[in-house]
C-alpha cells in the first residue's frame, strides 16, 4: 500500500518535545597542536540544522506532510536562530520562551570527514516548562490526526502524561521516541520506539528472541500501549503488538552516518499513520526511510519521492 501525494500532504503532525540546534563546523586538520596532542582544525565552514524534535518535525514535512511543533526553548541567540530555521521549512511553530531555560546546542566538530569532537550547551529547567504549552496543545489537537511526542530527556517533557491522556481522549494516535528508564508517564500511548540500549535500561537485558517476546509483551500490557517498535540498527527492527511479532529487516546499503535515523523513522511512522495507514503497513516504509538516511551525512531526512519510489 503506498499513499498519494495528494493525501500525504493533508496528513497532519503535532510534534511536541524537545528541540535542539544542531551546529557543523568543518575544517582542515593540517597538524597536531604544539600545546597537547590534539588536532588542530582550521574551521572553514560552518553550518546549522534542525535538531531534536525539530528534526523529526522537519522529517515530517520533507516527507509531504504538515507538521506543527510544539516545545519551549530559552530567551537566547540560540533559540532565536532555530525558530528562523524551523520557519523557514514550513513547520507551524510554537515556541514557548522561558528565561530561565539554555537552548540546548550541540556543537560537532568535523575535520577529515569525521566528528573529532562534540560539545552540549544546556540546563535542565528547574520547573515543568512545557506545562505552560497545555492550553496551546489542546487547540492543536482536533485539526491533527496524529500526535508525536520526541522526548530527549532534557526535561520538557517531564509531565507528558496529561497531555497523552487528553490525545487518547480525542483518539489520536500517539507516538513516542522515550528516554530515560520510567516509560510509565508514558501509558495509554499508542506505540513507543526504543532503540536497543533505551530498552534494555527499561526491562533489563534478554537472553533470546522468545525471552526478548515475552519481557516486551509485559512491558506493552504494563503500560496499556497498543505496541512497541524495537529498533534494532543493521537488524532491522520488529514490532511487538496484540497480534504478535512483526520484522523487517535493515535495508542501509551503506552506513555513513547514523545520527537522526530514529527521528526519520518515528516521523515516517507518524506522516503514514496521520495520512490512514496502519502500525503494520506503515513499518517496511519507516525501515526504508531509516534505511536511506544512514546513507547521508548528519541529521538528514528523506523525500516523499525518494521513499515512494
Amino acid at each position: 500500500m503506498t499513499i498519494s501525494k495528494e493525501h500525504m500532504s493533508a496528513a497532519r503532525v503535532l510534534v511536541v518535545g524537545d528541540v535542539m540546534l544542531d551546529r557543523y563546523w568543518y575544517g582542515a586538520v593540517d597538524r597536531i597542536s604544539p600545546e597537547a596532542p590534539v588536532p588542530v582544525v582550521r574551521v572553514t565552514r560552518e553550518e546549522e540544522r534542525n535538531g531534536g524534535a525539530a528534526n523529526v518535525a522537519f522529517n515530517v514535512v520533507t516527507l509531504g506532510a504538515q507538521a506543527s511543533l510544539l516545545t519551549v526553548v530559552g530567551e537566547d541567540e540560540a533559540s532565536h536562530k532555530l525558530e528562523a530555521l524551523v520557519a523557514g521549512t514550513g513547520i507551524q511553530t510554537y515556541f514557548g520562551r522561558d528565561a530561565q531555560l539554555k537552548t540546548t546546542v550541540k556543537l560537532r566538530v568535523i575535520g577529515r570527514q569525521q566528528q573529532l569532537l562534540r560539545l552540549d550547551f544546556e540546563n535542565t529547567p528547574e520547573s515543568e516548562v512545557l506545562a505552560s504549552q497545555t492550553a496551546t496543545f489542546l487547540e492543536l489537537l482536533p485539526s491533527h490526526q496524529a500526535v508525536l511526542f520526541s522526548d530527549y530527556g532534557k526535561g520538557g517533557l517531564a509531565h507528558v502524561s496529561d497531555m497523552i491522556a487528553r490525545a487518547v481522549k480525542a483518539g489520536k494516535p500517539i507516538l513516542i521516541d522515550p528516554k530515560g528508564s520510567d516509560y510509565s508517564r508514558y501509558q495509554h500511548a499508542t506505540v513507543i520506539t526504543p532503540n536497543r540500549i533505551e530498552l534494555q535500561q527499561v526491562i533489563g537485558g534478554w537472553q533470546d528472541e522468545p525471552d526478548l517476546q515475552v519481557k516486551v509483551q509485559n512491558l506493552r500490557q504494563q503500560l496499556g500501549v497498543q505496541a512497541v517498535l524495537l529498533t534494532r540498527s543493521e537488524e532491522g527492527m520488529t514490532l511487538f503488538d496484540a497480534q504478535g511479532r512483526m520484522d523487517v529487516k535493515a535495508q542501509a546499503r551503506e552506513v555513513f552516518d547514523v545520527t537522526g535515523a530514529g527521528d526519520t523513522v518515528i516521523a515516517t511512522l507518524a506522516a503514514l499513520v496521520a495520512a490512514g495507514m496502519s502500525l503494520r503497513e506503515a513499518l517496511p516504509w519507516a525501515n526504508r526511510a531509516g534505511g536511506l538516511v544512514v546513507g547521508k551525512f548528519g541529521t538528514a531526512t528523506v523525500s516523499y519521492e525518494e521513499l515512494f519510489a
